[in-house]
């Protein structure tokens, strides 16, 4: 909340508590529009409920009140928005001989405020505002602030959690030079991509527009926060949602995804109506839709791969771009095969540092043993 809006609402209740310099119950009244325009203005500029702050008011009213009163428990306030007016009570049991002042009022003095007042009956005794007093006022200051504040917050953790699991474009606002870390704008909120969240090798600007997963919201006592990432493998599948239309409306589906970010991704996809490639649907015309993608995660390479039931096929399409001549299933259980490939497309299909072997296993769930199809390495054909 901005400081301007905190002193205003606090001036327009801390008038209307200590009104012993306001003659008459009218003034009253004007300050009361204006503190209920305050809660208005407050409700537009952060999104806090007015009726949420006015719970909060009643409620520190009440502690300001029973404090005040030696600890009296019956007291009652109501805050009335659509007429604008504040009433405080106090209820006191009516009896023939007060014993204990706090909570018993005599008979003589109950009918000063109600005129059929009898004993064994409770009296309602309404307060003027100068009976608050100062240190009500502080209390209920107290209790104001916070609990504005946490108004506040549970709108900012509502907001947080509605973008949970979701790609949100995010702003780059400042980049710390000694840890790398980026601060980000978020819908007005901040939030730190840190530096291994970060695409390897990337280099991120001022002002420079970004996607980001939304990986987790933390909520701790202080404060609610963001963990946004530009790693994590959900990423490529939500940008995969927001640009292939047949993606998003569910004809076609993401089956798995392997990633080594900045670097190379391999996503499985499987189509449900036998009339939708859904290979060629990611691709999109002209490659139109992949290289946006490719685009985003600064030029990290993407292999869309045919997802299939039968894990020789699967495996074999996972170790695109390199071709398979065949695929052994070793140990189903165990989840562990064997695969040729024509000689000259060995170090194709393993990969730099094995990174396509590596990416493809993930991908499949599948230990994967490559082998050259001339048996180069010499195995036993028997085992």
């Amino acid at each position: 909340m901005s400081d301007w809006s905190m002193t205003l609402i606090w001036k327009r209740f801390n008038i209307f508590i200590q009104k012993g310099c306001w003659p008459g119950w009218a003034r009253v009244i004007i300050m009361n529009n204006e503190f209920f325009d305050a809660l208005s203005l407050l409700e537009k500029e952060k999104g806090v409920p007015a009726d949420y702050l006015l719970e909060k008011i009643k409620a520190a009213i009440v502690i300001a009140v029973k404090r005040d009163f030696g600890g009296l428990e019956a007291v009652n306030v109501e805050i009335e928005p659509e007429t604008r007016k504040f009433k405080v009570s106090i209820i006191k049991d009516v009896v023939d001989e007060v014993e204990d002042p706090v909570t018993q009022i005599s008979v003589d003095e109950a009918r000063k405020y109600n005129k059929k007042a009898q004993a064994g009956s409770p009296v309602e005794i309404k307060l003027e505002p100068k009976q608050f007093g100062r240190i009500a006022a502080q209390t209920a200051k107290h209790v104001i602030r916070q609990g504005i504040r946490e108004g506040e917050r549970e709108q900012i953790l509502a907001q947080y959690e509605s973008k949970l699991n979701e790609v949100v474009t995010a702003v780059v606002e400042k980049i710390d030079p000694r840890t790398g870390n980026a601060t980000i704008e978020i819908d007005k909120n901040e939030a730190v991509l840190f530096k291994n969240e970060q695409l390897p090798g990337e280099v991120l600007t001022e002002g420079q527009r970004i996607k980001v997963y939304v990986a987790d919201v933390l909520n701790s006592d202080k404060r609610c926060s963001l963990k946004v990432s530009r790693t994590h493998k959900d990423l490529v599948k939500r940008l995969f949602e927001m640009e292939v239309p047949e993606i998003y409306d569910g004809t076609v589906e993401v089956k798995a995804i392997s990633r080594e970010a900045g670097s190379r991704t391999k996503i499985a996809v499987y189509s449900k109506d036998e009339n939708v490639d859904a290979v060629g649907a990611c691709i999109g015309p002209k490659r139109s839709r992949v290289s946006n993608i490719v685009e985003e995660l600064n030029g990290e390479k993407i292999d869309i791969v045919r997802y299939s039931e039968d894990p020789v096929e699967f495996i074999s399409q996972a170790l695109s771009p390199a071709e398979v001549v065949s695929v052994e299933i070793l140990d189903g259980e165990a989840r562990s095969c064997r695969v040729r490939v024509p000689d000259h497309q060995l170090s194709l299909a393993i990969g730099n540092k094995g990174q396509n072997a590596k990416l493809a296993a993930r991908l499949t769930g599948y230990k994967i043993d490559i082998r050259p199809e001339s048996g180069f390495f010499g195995e036993d054909e028997e085992e």
